[in-house]
C-alpha cells in the first residue's frame, strides 16, 4: 500500500508554476492575476480563500480579495462580477461558494465570463469538458487527475466507481475518467444516495473516487484487494484530541480500507492541496491565453 502524498505533489507543481511565472516576468510579460469574491464569514470558505491568497503569493501571482457581508444583494454581486469581467488586468476570478440562500448560485456562475472562469463551473467550460475540448477544468477533479498522473497509476481499461454526483466533483470526475486520454479510458460507474447494492458495485472497482460527503462511508468490506482509493471527503467531526475540538474526516474509513489498497489518499493531505494548485494552473493558463486566445467584447 502506498500513500498518495497530495502535499508533496502540490509543492512540486507550485514550484513549476513559480518557475514559469518568473520566466514570464523576466521576459517583460504580465503577472497572472487571480481575484476572489468572498461573501459572508463561513469558516470553511474563509480558510479556503486565505489559502488561495497565500498560494498566489508563493508562486508570484497578483491576487485580489473582494469581501461582502451576508446581506449583499444579488444586484450588487452581479455588478461586481461584471466589473471583474471587464477588468483586463484580472486573468481569472472565482466567487466562493456557498452563497447566502437569497442569491441563486447558478445565476452568479453563469454571469462570469467563461474565459475567466478558473473554477471551471460555467456551462461553457463544463460543456467543453464533456466534449473533450480545451477548457478550464473544475479544480478538484483536475487535481485528482494530476495525482493519478504523477503516481503513474494505470487507468486504461480500469473500472472506476465514482461515489457522488455533485456538479463540483462527481459529475465532472465521471466524465473525465471516461475520456480517451490518460488519466482516463475507464469504464465508469456513478453511485449516489439512491443507488442499490453500492457495496457490490464498489467491490468490482479497480479505482474508487469517494465524493459523497459522508464521513467514513466506504468501509473495508466494500473494497477489493489492490484497489486505488481517492478520498475527496472533508467533513468536520467533533474530536477531543484536537485544540479546535474537531478534525477533518474523509469519506473513507482509512484504517479499514488502506491495508487493502495499492494506492490511497489520506485526509487531510491528499486531494485537498491539489484543488488550490489546480486553480493556480487554470489562472496561469488564463494569463497566457492558452485556452481562450482572445478577449473580444
Amino acid at each position: 500500500m502506498q500513500i498518495i502524498d497530495g502535499k508533496a505533489i502540490a509543492a512540486q507543481v507550485k514550484q513549476e508554476i513559480a518557475g514559469e511565472v518568473a520566466r514570464i516576468k523576466a521576459a517583460g510579460g504580465k503577472t497572472p492575476h487571480l481575484a476572489a469574491v468572498l461573501v459572508g464569514h463561513d469558516g470553511g470558505s474563509e480558510t479556503y480563500v486565505a489559502n488561495k491568497v497565500k498560494a498566489c503569493e508563493q508562486v508570484g501571482f497578483k491576487s485580489t480579495l473582494i469581501r461582502y457581508e451576508d446581506d449583499v444583494t444579488e444586484t450588487e454581486l452581479l455588478a461586481c462580477v461584471e466589473r471583474l469581467n471587464a477588468d483586463d488586468d484580472v486573468d481569472g476570478f472565482i466567487v466562493q461558494l456557498p452563497l447566502p440562500g437569497h442569491i441563486p448560485e447558478s445565476k452568479i456562475t453563469e454571469a462570469i465570463d467563461y474565459r475567466k472562469d478558473v473554477d471551471g463551473f460555467h456551462p461553457v467550460n463544463v460543456g467543453r469538458m464533456a466534449l473533450g475540448l480545451p477548457c478550464f477544468l473544475s479544480a478538484t477533479p483536475s487535481g485528482i487527475l494530476e495525482l493519478l498522473k504523477r503516481y503513474e497509476i494505470e487507468t486504461r481499461g480500469a473500472h472506476c466507481v465514482v461515489l457522488g454526483r455533485s456538479n463540483i466533483v462527481g459529475k465532472p470526475m465521471s466524465l473525465l475518467m471516461m475520456q480517451k486520454s490518460y488519466p482516463g479510458d475507464c469504464t465508469v460507474t456513478v453511485c449516489h444516495s439512491r443507488t442499490k447494492n453500492i457495496k457490490d458495485i464498489c467491490l468490482q472497482a479497480d479505482i474508487i473516487i469517494a465524493a459523497l460527503g459522508v464521513p467514513e462511508f466506504l468501509k473495508g468490506d466494500m473494497v477489493k484487494e489492490g484497489a486505488v482509493v481517492i478520498d475527496v471527503g472533508t467533513t468536520r467531526v467533533p474530536s477531543s484530541k484536537t485544540k479546535s475540538g474537531f478534525k477533518l474526516t474523509g469519506d473513507v474509513a482509512f484504517d479499514e480500507v488502506a491495508p487493502k489498497c495499492s494506492y490511497i489518499t489520506p485526509v487531510p493531505g491528499g486531494v485537498g492541496p491539489m484543488t488550490i494548485v489546480s486553480l493556480l494552473k487554470n489562472t496561469l493558463l488564463a494569463g497566457k491565453k492558452e485556452i481562450y486566445a482572445s478577449f473580444v467584447r
